[in-house]
């Protein structure tokens, strides 16, 4: 029997990623859902090669010029809503859709997969609370697809013995051999290079501020229900292990791949299936010089921010977190502040007192944290650029 799929955001790169698994053997699949927000060309090539039964293009100008012209044997919808109109239940859904926007998709289309793999960290930051519900009452299997947290998620698989700690890896970005002094004038351009990762100018930019980690650490903290206390980040600069896991009886677990997304995409696609990934041979010159380091808090500041979360739990602060920060990486991107202003401003914003409050408060619904993102942005946006004065 063909496994059915749905990918959310498969104009993406981890969409296209996710098809370029499936391609290789497309008479094991069909392809249900595929979606996009304004990409009806690459969506247009998916729909000859794939055949999918329904496409949703969520931007509504781009979706009326697709509807006219489409020649394509699919239904296509312009609402996440219409997910139910499937009346299929999905083997394996995997959320790819960057940002915010990827927070309701996955809620919509939880009750209708088996499995889910999530890519989205705003919805694992943001939503947790949420997500964990629906999985829960629609008894769908969760995978998470960033590499590290699924390299835990796959050291935990097997194992009833209690975690004493986890170690996330950190490649150190552009700017690891660097002090403050020589980031003050860093420009996007520089920031956006990462040395391991080919990502997008936003994802670059948290790299290089190590925000992305602390994202990490709070992602690991809601999926795998462990204390903050007990999570660490470490330099890595070749990006060769991406977790470890210590646990309370002296084993110590560690996972290697190379830096490719299609590693845990492919894995969380077959699972537990005799199917082969070709990849590259084991790096011994690598095993032999990991060059693991602790973090400098006067290099990266951003860590500092895992303070501000202590017994925090699936608040609204994690939104206000991941929109100050969303918001202050446009401005740098438009140059509009300085590189080192996005850590400093991000810390400000966060202990603004109309935010604190934020920290107990659980999100009720999706509609409760796209108002707050929207609101947060805004505030930080007045404050970070009226008058071109200091925050």
């Amino acid at each position: 029997m063909k496994k059915k799929i749905a990918i959310l955001g498969s104009t993406g790169s981890i969409g296209k990623s996710t098809l370029s698994i499936i391609s290789k053997n497309i008479k094991d699949f069909e392809i249900l859902l595929l979606s996009t927000n304004k990409n009806i060309k690459e969506i247009n090539k998916q729909c000859k090669k794939f055949k999918p039964k329904f496409i949703i293009i969520n931007d509504s100008d781009s979706y009326k010029k697709f509807a006219r012209k489409n020649k394509n044997n699919c239904k296509v919808f312009n609402t996440y809503k219409d997910i139910s109109k499937l009346k299929k239940k999905i083997d394996y859904t995997i959320s790819a859709i960057s940002g915010f926007d990827g927070l309701e998709p996955t809620l919509e289309i939880i009750p209708f997969s088996k499995t889910i793999a999530i890519a989205n960290k705003e919805s694992l930051i943001c939503g947790w609370n949420l997500i964990k519900k629906k999985i829960v009452k629609y008894q769908t299997n969760f995978i998470p697809i960033d590499s590290e947290h699924f390299s835990i998620w796959s050291l935990l698989k097997g194992t009833n013995s209690k975690i004493e700690k986890i170690y996330i890896t950190a490649s150190g970005g552009p700017f690891f051999k660097k002090n403050i002094k020589q980031m003050k004038n860093i420009k996007p351009n520089q920031a956006i290079k990462h040395p391991k990762w080919n990502m997008g100018k936003k994802i670059s930019i948290d790299s290089a501020t190590m925000i992305n980690k602390v994202f990490e650490l709070i992602e690991a903290k809601n999926i795998f229900d462990i204390d903050l206390r007990n999570l660490k980040i470490l330099i890595h600069p070749d990006s060769y292990v991406h977790a470890i896991v210590k646990f309370q009886n002296g084993i110590t677990k560690l996972l290697i791949h190379d830096t490719d997304m299609k590693v845990p995409i492919f894995n969380s696609i077959y699972q537990n299936e005799k199917k082969i990934l070709k990849s590259n041979s084991l790096d011994i010159s690598k095993l032999n010089n990991l060059k693991f380091e602790t973090v400098k808090m006067n290099q990266f500041q951003s860590i500092k921010i895992l303070k501000l979360f202590k017994n925090v739990n699936n608040s609204l602060y994690e939104t206000v977190l991941v929109s100050a920060n969303d918001e202050l990486v446009s401005l740098f991107l438009q140059n509009k502040i300085r590189f080192l202003d996005i850590t400093k401003k991000l810390i400000m914003i966060m202990n603004l007192k109309e935010f604190k409050k934020m920290r107990q408060r659980k999100p009720k619904n999706f509609d409760e944290i796209s108002k707050l993102n929207k609101y947060v942005r805004l505030k930080t946006h007045s404050l970070c650029v009226r008058s071109n004065r200091n925050v």
